[in-house]
């Protein structure tokens, strides 16, 4: 047993020689850093059982609670399942019912259904160079059937219209290029109006009745002409700035990749003639200098009643 003396000492000893001890360590690990690191890595090895041991209830005790508050909350969401499952059902029915009904209008009213267009899928490639500076490659390989005015889309609208072919590429002018003019329909206001690209990421609009201005995030379609269907989502109106109102378009015109080339087929088709309507004969064409002079006319021989010679 030590004395009470000794005792002393060595309480008034332990401090300073554990300061001393962790200034040895600190040094120590500075000269001899590999060896420190490889110890406290085998020391970390052998107390890692221990962590375990340590962390597994905690870790229990958090995954008990977690079913136990779903249990609590269990009776809540089967009621909202319930609830949403009775208004899914109800829609259901409405469908069911909208899809009959229009079934039965359209046989009384002998409806045609619409065709189905032809389309080819291509990848965006890198544009080497053209007349237009909002354009994009699309590679669509060889044998394809794609023409000038084939209208392209992404997954989200209208990207633009095919203005080159080539025997495995076809150059799309987009619908923000300062060339590109687009009729388009205004859903709220029912207006019809001209969207211009100009070499910005949102194309004006223009021409647009002073009676029915665009409205704010208002939706944009195509009116259809031509190889352009109407119907074909555009974007929404915004206005940048007053009365400069602008399309923002669905597509994302700045990250393309797949883009498909729709043939929506030629509109070729002539409108008959009006009752009263009276054909204009053309005038004899000259294949260097166009329409011939009134002059050329033959003399035509007086006619009765005219004072003629």
């Amino acid at each position: 047993m030590l004395s009470i003396h000794a005792r002393q000492v060595l309480a008034k000893a332990v401090l300073p020689i554990l300061i001393l001890l962790a200034v040895g360590l600190v040094l120590l690990g500075l000269v001899r850093r590999p060896a420190v690191d490889g110890v406290r890595l085998m020391a970390t090895d052998f107390m890692a059982p221990a962590y375990h041991g340590l962390v597994w209830p905690q870790e229990r005790v958090k995954v008990w609670l977690t079913d136990l508050r779903g249990a609590t909350d269990l009776a809540k969401e089967n009621a909202r399942l319930r609830d949403e499952n009775r208004a899914l059902r109800h829609w259901y029915d409405v469908a069911v019912a909208l899809a009959a009904e229009n079934s039965r209008l359209k046989k009384s009213l002998h409806w045609i259904p619409e065709t189905v267009p032809q389309y080819v899928t291509g990848r965006v490639t890198r544009d080497d160079g053209g007349p237009y500076s909002r354009a994009v490659l699309l590679d669509v390989g060889s044998g394809h059937d794609v023409r000038i005015g084939d209208v392209a889309l992404d997954a989200a609208g209208l990207l633009g219209r095919v203005t080159e072919v080539g025997p495995h590429t076809v150059r799309v002018l987009m619908i923000n290029d300062d060339a590109s003019r687009i009729p388009v329909t205004l859903g709220s206001s029912h207006g019809d109006a001209i969207m211009a690209g100009d070499d910005t990421a949102s194309p004006r609009l223009i021409f647009y009745p002073q009676d029915h201005h665009p409205v704010e995030g208002e939706r944009v379609e195509t009116r259809g002409q031509s190889t352009m269907p109407a119907g074909l989502p555009v974007g929404t109106v915004h206005y940048s700035a007053p009365n400069r109102p602008v399309v923002v378009p669905d597509a994302d015109l700045d990250r393309l990749d797949i883009v498909r080339v729709f043939d929506y087929g030629d509109d070729d088709s002539q409108a008959p003639d009006a009752p009263g309507r009276v054909r204009v004969k053309k005038l004899p064409q000259n294949p260097l200098t166009g329409p011939l002079p009134f002059s050329w006319l033959p003399n035509l021989p007086d006619m009765p009643g005219r004072g003629g010679q």
